[in-house]
């Protein structure tokens, strides 16, 4: 073949380089022609303005041995931003509050109502010092005391973002988070990912997420006190134990209290690693699936320090009135309180494994039924089922209202026992009666509200949605509550 002569090559090459750069420019121009029509992750920017109202009443308080007032009220509000960032990604942010008075921590120190319940030595008066000639120091489990440990504030902040790929078949995401209260700070981490095929019928979700907690130890203060002075903590100057009497169960003054089991924390931190699968699935036109999955591991000190555990093969020692004595477990007792033998002892690792399924069925363009079974078991002994069915019921575009039941029943930890009912010789022990055997029911119902067009407004942003929520729970072992709680969402007008 003849070869093309040099000034052939040097014609030809501009004209290819032209039409290369035509061809791109035009597919670029196509691109961001499709792109403007493309359906947005989140079209504007929307916020979410959240709140709830929790209170309890139970008999069972943990912080003292398993009996007690459990009265606790919580007030948690939260806001919750979502900004599209371009077409494709979100970024969130929760910022929140949990606001609670609960007279069962409040009995850190209960004597006279009055102490500091923060277990430091200098927040512990001396009651020799402040109370020469005076009443003895007093106090019941069935009282709160007005210490500072009777309420505090959780905060939490989390950001997430979440992106998707152009066809909107991928997703994934990264988060960051922590919380703070008095005595416990927590920092949290996770990953994202979600697959869709089948055009969209189809998805796998992939989680993980890490915890790494860290205690800020508030300690009863009969052990802290124990802790600080040993042997001498009866009669120590510094001690808030100088002078008080202490009786036996024969109404006796005596010296004898020692609680020696007792041992502080070598470590206070605690860490978690949960990793979630789920795939949900379009059955029919009528019917959604759904199934999913968790491993959760804990490690470190998993037992709550403030939380008392009595002995039944050890003498009991009061600070009082000993003529309550008879009384002691019934809410008449107003001024004996039974010190403590050591705190709560549980193992530094625990395995959790949640399993579950959900079914939504469509029965017509008015009524959803909504279900929800879930089965749980850990390496502690706890086994648990769960059932939960909601009815969302359509009245018009606007307005649903949903009935909401939820069953739920689970087996006591191997740890567990009620109040004064361990033995000094277990290495683990717990009389917190969220770990005993119990089954609940849970009643409720919620009523939403979307706007189709977002015609009430707050400033710039347009109210698109609302929900009153409320519910009673009540549990075998005398537990109950109300949970009532509010969203708006409002999206900002474009």
């Amino acid at each position: 073949m003849e070869e093309k002569p040099e000034e052939a090559v040097g014609v030809i090459r501009p004209i290819l380089v032209f039409f290369f750069c035509t061809c791109l420019f035009e597919g670029k121009a196509q691109l961001d022609s499709l792109n403007q029509f493309k359906k947005k992750v989140l079209d504007a920017v929307e916020v979410d303005v959240l709140m709830s109202y929790y209170e309890q009443e139970g008999t069972h308080a943990a912080v003292t041995g398993g009996l007690g007032n459990e009265y606790l009220t919580d007030y948690s509000p939260s806001i919750v931003v979502r900004m599209p960032i371009k077409e494709d990604a979100v970024l969130t942010a929760d910022v929140g509050l949990s606001a609670y008075t609960s007279a069962s921590s409040s009995n850190g120190n209960p004597f006279n109502q009055t102490g500091a319940s923060t277990a430091g030595r200098n927040n512990n008066n001396n009651y020799a010092n402040e109370n020469q000639g005076g009443t003895p120091p007093q106090g019941s489990p069935w009282i709160a005391s007005t210490g500072a440990s009777r309420k505090d504030v959780l905060t939490t902040v989390n950001v997430s973002y979440q992106k998707a790929s152009v066809d909107r078949n991928r997703y994934w995401g990264v988060n960051l988070g922590g919380s703070i209260e008095y005595d416990y700070e927590s920092f949290s981490s996770g990953i994202s990912y979600a697959q869709l095929w089948n055009e969209k019928n189809t998805e796998l979700s992939l989680k993980g997420q890490v915890y790494l907690d860290r205690w800020k130890p508030i300690i009863p203060t009969e052990l802290h006190e124990y802790e600080l002075f040993q042997e001498t903590f009866l009669y120590n100057e510094q001690s808030y134990f100088r002078g008080v009497s202490i009786m036996d169960e024969q109404g006796n003054s005596v010296a004898a209290y020692r609680p020696d089991v007792f041992e502080s924390y070598t470590s206070v931190d605690r860490n978690s690693f949960a990793f979630s699968i789920g795939l949900s699935q379009v059955l029919s036109p009528k019917l959604q699936g759904a199934i999913f999955a968790d491993i959760v591991r804990q490690e470190g000190l998993l037992s709550n320090p403030l939380q008392r555990v009595y002995f039944e093969d050890r003498s009991n020692y009061y600070v009082g009135n000993f003529r309550t004595l008879g009384n002691y477990e019934s809410t008449n007792n107003t001024d004996l309180f039974h010190l403590a033998d050591d705190v709560e002892r549980l193992p530094n690792s625990r395995m959790k494994i949640p399993v579950g399924m959900r079914l939504n069925y469509y029965i017509n363009e008015y009524v959803v039924l909504r279900s929800y079974l879930r089965y749980y078991q850990d390496d502690w002994g706890v086994k648990s089922n769960t059932l939960q069915l909601e009815m969302p019921i359509r009245f018009n575009l606007a307005w649903k209202f949903t009935p909401i039941y939820r069953y739920y029943n689970q087996t006591a930890a191997t740890y567990f026992a009620p109040y004064n009912r361990h033995l000094s010789t277990s290495d683990f022990y717990t009389s917190d009666y969220d770990l005993a055997q119990f089954n609940s029911h849970q009643w409720g119902f919620s009523i939403g509200y979307r706007s189709v067009f977002s015609a009430l407004k707050l400033f710039d942003f347009g109210l698109k949605a609302a929900q009153l929520r409320a519910q009673v729970y009540n549990r075998s072992d005398g537990l109950s509550a109300l949970v009532v709680s509010t969203a708006f969402q409002f999206v900002l007008d474009q």
